[in-house]
């Protein structure tokens, strides 16, 4: 009983301080966004996998287009599948034609299936994207 009404508490916090508590990046000066930016580009580089993986999912949320480079090593040299999936998906995200190449020459060449076939609906849903917009840019 004591446990349960503890995690019960330490939940109720948690989910009260993301409702009060919000952090937006888009209202942090320039300054503070390319600090923002190293800080991702170091976790990118370093060689714990957890904080790899964080660092290449908000890459791909915030659009920091100068970490293509890092995101393509990893889609291409990263032994572990759930990461190279994860930096697909940020190459996705960014819309970057590197990295759009890089997913569709994954899709043949990766030695995964699994990591083809992530790649391949990422892929799909970049063309899908793209003749979505241009029948919106024919109706107008």
């Amino acid at each position: 009983m004591k446990r349960s009404t503890l995690l019960f508490a330490v939940s109720l916090f948690l989910l009260l301080s993301f409702q009060i508590l919000p952090q937006e990046t888009a209202n942090k000066s320039s300054s503070e966004m390319e600090a923002c930016f190293e800080t991702l580009q170091q976790g990118l580089n370093s060689n714990n996998a957890g904080l790899k993986a964080g660092c290449a999912y908000m890459i791909g949320e915030l659009s920091c287009q100068r970490s293509v480079i890092s995101l393509l090593k990893i889609l291409h040299d990263n032994p572990s599948e759930e990461l190279r999936i994860l930096a697909a998906l940020s190459l996705y995200k960014l819309r970057d034609s590197r990295g759009l190449f890089a997913i569709k020459q994954s899709i043949k060449y990766d030695e995964s299936e699994r990591v083809q076939r992530m790649c391949e609906k990422f892929y799909k849903a970049t063309l899908q994207n793209s003749a979505d917009n241009l029948a919106n840019v024919a109706l107008k």
